[in-house]
């Protein structure tokens, strides 16, 4: 397996396909001609990053020196995975200054299975991607990119390549597969979930959309198991950091997928609970088309609308007037009313006095709108061009979200929190940033400024908001907003993305500490998408990601077919505590809209043609992969035997 990229993401991509699944794995870090060899040289985010590398070579054996690219390092006995068990391949770093044809080849491009290119870079990932695949065609590709649209392009041209130059080669088979991947995707559900309700969590899996609710039982008696129980949470603190909610955190840790008895003994332990398995309609995409129609109706501002209903009691009253004095019929009186109001009606010379005194007072009726009728259009238009321009908030604003920074990430859980009609005033200190298009698109309050100056989050009502998502790519800013939405409410629910690790688990034990009545979450995107990316690479698309605490449920799409730990089990029977469970059929063995259709009958048994979406923890899903640790026989298919 060979890793590329230059951010978290790529090192705790090798980590877990190393650690987890005991790959052999070779992280390519680009590094530029002129760089210093040493560490103690770089600052800021290029020493954050020097760090990881450092951290999971350390992990997996000695580090090698700094300047010895292409060094391979042995899996060390004594450095055991997040459950116990030893890895059994090898970590390899060879730093390079792009992912050429000759960087590849160093790398082993030509004898991997599978290439993840993960650098923040599209164009970067797209090039070194075509280079790899004319290197060996039957390569597996994870790409991530954040072009949603151009990610299905080149998935099709890539596996269109492959099959050109192997003509025998299965596009849609375990090798030689294109994966486009964007890791802000899969950890926006997260982001979004914990700033709405620190709870709820949603995972598409396909044509599937499984919601995962967090309950917190009645005293003594144990939690509500909904569809079925994914995880129990931790009975220590309700806000986890550093060991609290890890996988090293012992039996009062996070307990993923439990069996029956265990979740009945939890009692007074909240769980995270699948309460439906329902189809995913074209409600969504209706809702942004409606969002991001043109606000027409601000052109009928109030005034205008007033005005025009005293123009409108003008003439009616003028025309009732010359009816009942000249006995004229009503609509030919009002009709010459609106010409005595635009003077363009001939002079009643010759008339009636009542006549010719009611053309006058037309006239002058007509020159007392005239500028009240043009002073309000002109309002309109203006109300309607502020409409297709960002917003300020209104007065009245609360319980909404305060969402810090419009980047990739924040652009996506904005959109996100739209979909799901969350009320969001964001803030951004770039006019230019790439979230701004969508937030005036949205309709979205936007406040431009610095969060680190006076006035901004007041400016955003901070005071009243319901939670604060700190998603800029900095963490000391993330960190001050933090804090002065703190000051100002001190129960205010944050939501916080930090880089560092050490310097997340030092920030939340801390606002634990100061503010224990708040809620405060701490989501990575790497750690999101790092599972979801590794499941890619060993050729089975995980569906999605569920953050329980400090660790990951995932949702995978596995052929029954191709598992002997699934095949001609029943459900019941396939279901391994801690490990994976069947949660519903991807494919034609349901019926949406039936309900009941999702609950899968725990004695139905699993046929070769089936398709099942599986909730399995990563060792898990490593085991049922086949690139775990030895599993020995099913029990429940020995006892059948």
């Amino acid at each position: 397996m060979i890793v590329c990229g230059d951010d978290a993401l790529a090192h705790r991509l090798a980590g877990e396909l190393h650690e987890v699944y005991g790959e052999q794995v070779t992280l390519l870090v680009p590094v530029r001609p002129d760089a210093p060899r040493t560490p103690t040289a770089r600052t800021g985010r290029a020493l954050a990053l020097f760090g990881r590398v450092t951290a999971a070579i350390r992990t997996t054996g000695t580090p090698a020196p700094a300047g010895a690219p292409g060094t391979s390092v042995p899996a060390d006995p004594t450095a055991s995975g997040t459950d116990g068990e030893e890895p059994t391949g090898t970590l390899r770093v060879v730093e390079s200054a792009d992912a050429d044809d000759r960087a590849l080849t160093d790398a082993g491009v030509e004898r991997a299975t599978a290439l993840a290119l993960v650098h923040e870079d599209d164009e970067t990932n797209i090039r070194a991607a075509l280079t790899a695949r004319r290197l060996n065609p039957r390569l597996r590709l994870v790409i991530r990119l954040y072009n949603r649209k151009l990610g299905q392009h080149l998935e099709t041209l890539l596996d269109q390549a492959a099959a050109v130059a192997e003509p025998g080669l299965d596009p849609d088979g375990p090798t030689a597969a294109t994966t486009v991947l964007s890791d802000v995707d899969t950890a926006a559900p997260g982001l979004a979930a914990a700033a709405v309700a620190g709870t709820s969590k949603v995972v598409q899996a396909g044509g599937l959309l499984l919601h995962a609710v967090e309950r917190l039982p009645a005293a003594g008696e144990a939690p509500d198991p909904g569809l079925c129980t994914l995880a129990l949470l931790s009975a220590t603190a309700g806000d986890p950091a550093g060991c609290e909610g890890s996988e090293r955190s012992g039996d009062a840790g996070p307990r993923l997928l439990p069996d029956d008895r265990t979740v009945a003994a939890a009692t007074g332990r909240a769980a995270v609970t699948l309460e439906a398995v329902t189809a995913a309609g074209p409600a969504a995409a209706s809702a942004r088309l409606a969002a991001s129609a043109l606000p027409v109706a601000s052109l009928f501002s109030r005034r205008l609308r007033w005005s025009l209903a005293g123009a409108a009691a003008a003439v009616l009253a003028l025309a009732l007037a010359s009816t009942f004095t000249t006995g004229d019929h009503p609509l030919h009186a009002a009709y010459l009313t609106l010409l005595d109001i635009f003077a363009i009606g001939d002079p009643a010379v010759g008339e009636s006095t009542s006549r010719q005194v009611l053309q006058i007072l037309a006239g002058f009726v007509g020159l007392l709108l005239l500028p009240v009728i043009v002073a309000a259009l002109i309002e309109g238009l203006g109300t309607f061009r502020t409409a297709t321009t960002l917003r300020r908030p209104p007065r009245g604003l609360s319980g909404h979200v305060v969402l810090l920074g419009l980047g990739k990430v924040g652009t996506r859980v904005l959109a996100r929190l739209r979909r799901l009609d969350i009320p969001v005033v964001c803030v951004e200190s770039d006019p230019e940033a790439r979230g701004i298009a969508v937030a005036r698109r949205l309709r979205v309050p936007t406040v431009i400024g610095d969060v680190t100056e006076e006035g901004v989050l007041e400016a955003a009502r901070i005071d009243r908001a319901h939670a604060l998502l700190a998603l800029t790519s900095i963490d000391i800013t993330n960190l001050e907003a933090a804090l002065s939405a703190r000051a100002v409410s001190p129960e205010l629910r944050v939501v916080l993305r930090l880089y560092d690790d050490d310097f997340a688990t030092a920030v939340f034990r801390t606002l634990r500490t100061a503010h224990p009545a708040a809620l405060t979450r701490s989501r990575s995107v790497s750690h999101l998408a790092a599972p979801a990316f590794a499941g890619a690479m060993l050729g089975r698309q995980v569906l999605g990601a569920v953050p329980v605490e400090r660790r990951v449920l995932l949702f995978a799409a596995v052929d029954v077919e191709a598992h002997p730990l699934l095949d001609g089990l029943t459900v019941g029977e396939a279901f391994q505590p801690g490990k994976w469970r069947v949660i519903a059929l991807d494919g034609g063995g349901t019926k949406p809209g039936t309900g009941q259709a999702w609950r899968l009958d725990p004695d139905r048994v699993l046929k070769p043609d089936d398709r099942v979406v599986v909730a399995a923890t990563r060792r898990g899903l490593a085991e049922l992969l086949g690139r775990g640790a030895p599993t020995s026989a099913n029990p429940a298919r020995a006892e059948r035997n």
